[in-house]
This record gives structure tokens, sequence and C-alpha cells, in this order.
């Protein structure tokens, strides 16, 4: 494996202190960094409990000041490069690393990166459970919740596993030198204009999980991307219909070249989106050596993750499941897609500039209801009026409420919002729970 880059020399200034902050702040004081951190957020709010003895915290302020102490810093990856400090150090050349940018160099593991606007954390996740199929050790990282950084302090627990990343577009726009041994991008679609500020511009952030790959590395990608060159040096796999992918589905088989894996009806995944998925996963841990017994096992048994899709419980008949990691329109249109009885579909938050248009004919082919929460209520009236019976729920409670009261035996109450659920909640795993809870009530 070739050797990472170098760190910078520090004192080092840690930007933001959400899950990934934290972990940078802990791997850059294990290392016998000086460290300072700083988030807008109130001292009182951020649980400093959760820093590492050592590092000197600024709440509350915007940092700028502080990049008069330090050499080098290390931006969250929820923190936009239009904040001040992350602007001013960038005007001073001082270094700015992401938090991914940082593990990778710090952990020598070898990585499979994934990413794409859809599927990621199933994705992962099902990366996992076929390499433990395989008796191969493996660590699953990155935006599906375990900080990579976490892994850097304790070496010892870690030695020799695959490291499985799930990369966001907020991470990878933050990469320098990011060589993953094998990287995977499932789908590209629209999500995140508000930070991004353009289709394009959050398109070259997921394409930047492959620009440094070398010739040993492995691309993964599925057919139709779009994208004719992805960038960097590495074998290029592809996933498809076609005969001619390395993984291809042909009359209802997956075939790994000429070996047939199994049935898609065999997966115990939900949807057509997740036999993409699959294959996605079956393609690079196929490509990168793991047996074809183990992948075929492990595609069987794999049942997916928390958030998505996720059937919560049946009362009087009714499905309730739970799809808030559906936090933009292609997602939402997914879980739509997914049933073939009539669905109450819960739909709203906040909002990321996206276009709920393609919505209309989804919610008209498959709904029954539209149940309407939080700030971008409005909004979706405005687009879904006279696709279906509509509701202005204002909260989750009501809407589940509302939802409970007109669903029939037989059909399914949705949460598939289309929207990031920080107008209402902390985030799209509390307000899966929230769900639950009133589902079970």
């Amino acid at each position: 494996m070739p050797l990472r880059p170098l760190l910078p020399p520090g004192p080092w200034l840690v930007v933001g202190l959400a899950r990934s902050g934290v972990a940078a702040a802990a791997l850059l004081r294990a290392r016998g960094e000086e460290v300072l951190a700083t988030d807008r957020t109130a001292a009182d709010r951020l649980r400093a409990e959760r820093l590492p003895d050592g590092v000197e915290l600024h709440a509350g302020v915007d940092g700028v000041a502080l990049l008069e102490r330090v050499r080098a810093v290390v931006k969250s990856p929820g923190v936009p490069a239009s904040a001040p400090v992350v602007a001013a150090a960038r005007a001073r050349g001082i270094p700015v690393l992401g938090e991914l940018e940082l593990a990778w160099r710090c952990v020598p593991n070898e990585v499979i990166a994934v990413t794409g606007t859809n599927g990621k954390t199933t994705t992962v996740e099902l990366l996992g459970h076929l390499h433990r199929e395989a008796g191969v050790p493996v660590a699953v990282v990155g935006n599906v919740g375990t900080a990579y950084s976490s892994l850097a302090l304790d070496p010892d627990a870690h030695a020799g596993a695959v490291v499985v990343c799930e990369a966001s577009s907020f991470q990878l726009e933050d990469t320098l030198e990011f060589a993953p041994e094998a990287a995977v991008i499932l789908n590209l679609e629209s999500d995140h204009l508000d930070r991004h500020g353009s289709l394009a511009a959050y398109h070259a952030a997921k394409l930047k999980v492959f620009a440094n790959q070398g010739n040993d590395d492995v691309a993964v990608a599925p057919e139709g991307l779009g994208v004719v060159d992805l960038g960097g040096c590495a074998r290029r796999v592809c996933f498809g219909d076609s005969p001619e992918d390395e993984l291809s589905l042909r009359a209802g088989t997956l075939w790994w070249d000429q070996t047939p894996l199994l049935r898609a009806e065999e997966l115990a995944l939900r949807g057509p989106h997740n036999v993409r998925n699959a294959m996605a996963a079956a393609a690079v841990a196929l490509a990168r050596g793991l047996p074809v017994d183990a992948v075929r096992e492990g595609l069987r048994t794999f049942g997916g993750v928390p958030h998505r899709l996720e059937e919560v419980v049946v009362r009087d008949g009714v499905t309730y499941v739970n799809d808030s990691k559906a936090t933009n329109v292609a997602a939402a249109l997914v879980g739509l897609a997914s049933f073939e009885v009539p669905v109450h579909v819960i739909l709203g938050g906040q909002g990321k500039a996206e276009d709920y248009s393609p919505l209309r004919d989804a919610v008209a082919a498959h709904c029954a209801g539209a149940y309407l929460i939080g700030a971008e209520a409005p909004a979706l009236r405005a687009v879904l009026e006279g696709a279906a019976p509509l509701r202005d729920c204002g909260d989750l409670a009501h809407a589940v409420a509302a939802a409970r009261a007109a669903a029939r035996p037989g059909e399914v109450v949705l949460l598939s919002p289309a929207c990031a659920s920080y107008d209402q909640f902390e985030n799209f795993e509390i307000r899966g729970e929230a769900f639950r809870q009133l589902a079970r009530m």
C-alpha cells in the first residue's frame, strides 16, 4: 500500500464540533498535537465534556481570531466553505483538511469509499455484511454514523480491517489527496443545492471520490451514469443490465461476468432500487476478491438498515414504514415506488432548494393521501394540489394521527419526507425514531 501523505504541522484548529469534529480533535490530541476547537453553538449546548482533555474550546464564536494561533485547520463536513473562519484560513494559505482527509492520512487500512445521491448507507452496511460473511475484518464508518477518525484511537482493534466508508458530498468536497483503494458511485441525482449552489458543483464534489485513484485501484459505477471520464486511473467496473457489464442483471438473475450469483427475488432487500445497491456492493466486493459463495450468501441474508424503508409495525392491518432517510426528492420517489398498495405519505421538513414537481405524478399514482409537515409544507402543497387528498398537519405527531385515521387495512403509512429534518428534529435518525414511537402508540 502506498504511504499516505503527512499531516501539515500544527497547532490545529477544529471547526465544527458535531460527531466528526469531536473525533478529529481526539485523533489530533492522541498524536500529541496542540488543538483549539470552535463552534458557533453556545458551550452549554455543545456537551463540551465529549471533547478530549487538552482541547481548548471556543464556543459561540466564528473562530477567525483563532487563526493567528494555528497552522492548520480541520473542517467538519457540516460547516460550509463560506463560513468566515474557513474562508479566512484559505485566504491566508492555511491548509484546510476535511475530517475524511484527516482520517485517511492517519489510518493505514485499505478503504472502500461509497458515494452517490441515494443508497449509500444501505450499500456500505451491505458491504460490511459481505466482508463479515467472508470472514474478513471490516469497519464501517463515515457519514453512516461512526466517525472515520475514531479508528485511529484504537488501531490495534482495527488492524487489518477493510474500512468501508460512506462519503457524502460535504465530506468529499474537502478532500485533497484522498485515494481509496476502491470507490463506488451509486447514482447522480439532485440534492444539497442549497449548500453546493448548482447541480454541477454537487456532482463535481461526488466525483472527487475517484480523482486520485491509481492503476491498482477499483472504480465502480453504474451503466448509464452519464459520466464518460470518472477521473483518476483506476480500473473501471460497471454494473447494469448489459451482458457487457461486469455485474449484470439479466432475465431476473444477477451475474458476475459468466457466473450466476442469485435471482433478484432472493435478495432480502425490498425494491428495485435495492437491487441496484446490491449490484454495486457485489461488484466492488467481487472485484476486490471476496469469494463468490460468501457474496451470494451475504446478498441473501442482509435485511436492510434503519430509517430506510424500515417496516416498523403492522397495526389494524396498516403497515407503518419509516423512510426518514429519504431527505431528497429522488429518495422519496424511490420510497413511493416501492409499494403496490395505496400509500399515505408524510412529506415535508427543511428544504434543500429542490424542485418538488417530480413528486406530483408519483403521489398521484401511489397515494391515497399526503400529509404535509414542517417548513416546506406550503411549497409541497403548491406542487401537489389535486394529485391526492392533502392535509396540512404542521408536525409529525399530527401527521401520523391523521394518516392513521384515514388508512384502511392493507394500506401503508409511509414517512418519506423528501426534505431534511432540521426545522423540527436534530437529524433524520431522531425524526425516524419519533415516527417509530408514534407508529407503535
